[in-house]
């Protein structure tokens, strides 16, 4: 069934407003890179605990890294009309930021297929940063999660993107 979506209007809903899965079926499959990146700030002793590798539950970052790949893999059981999509590739980057008592997270998707990965990129992200939370809790509950958001997308229909 072709897509009724009126041009310009939200792709999850039809015409007639109700909710669906946008069909892909008629776009061509092509390669398609996304990155996203969020940031977790947090006290000097938390990102010492981090860099030092002494944080009780272990090391953190590289349990963040798993717990992130493992979020872009499940992005469509999470996201409601997110589609299931075969990922070619996954990579989690992690920056310390001493000065600013800070990790930024950076995740990068890949695929070849019919619709993007940006959400794959965005969950990798935030679940990362969770990771940090929950593995950090116990000395710093006071941590902040921000700038969660998409900095780059290549390929598709719509064409390429890259925040400002």
């Amino acid at each position: 069934m072709p897509d009724t979506t009126p041009p310009g209007s939200l792709t999850h809903f039809d015409a007639q407003g109700q909710a669906h899965m946008v069909d892909v079926a008629a776009k061509a499959s092509t390669h398609r890179v996304a990155v996203a990146e969020g940031r977790i700030a947090m006290q000097p002793a938390t990102l010492a605990l981090i860099q030092t590798g002494t944080a009780k539950k272990g090391d953190v970052l590289g349990i963040a890294r798993i717990a992130g790949i493992q979020a872009a893999k499940k992005t469509s059981d999470l996201i409601p009309l997110c589609h299931p999509i075969g990922l070619t590739r996954v990579a989690i980057e992690f920056e310390v930021d001493t000065l600013g008592h800070s990790v930024l997270c950076r995740a990068t998707t890949e695929c070849t297929g019919q619709t993007g990965v940006e959400m794959e990129a965005l969950s990798a992200v935030s679940v990362a940063l969770l990771t940090v939370y929950d593995m950090c809790k116990a000395v710093d509950r006071g941590m902040v999660i921000s700038g969660v958001r998409l900095m780059e997308k290549l390929g598709g229909k719509s064409g390429d993107f890259v925040a400002r």
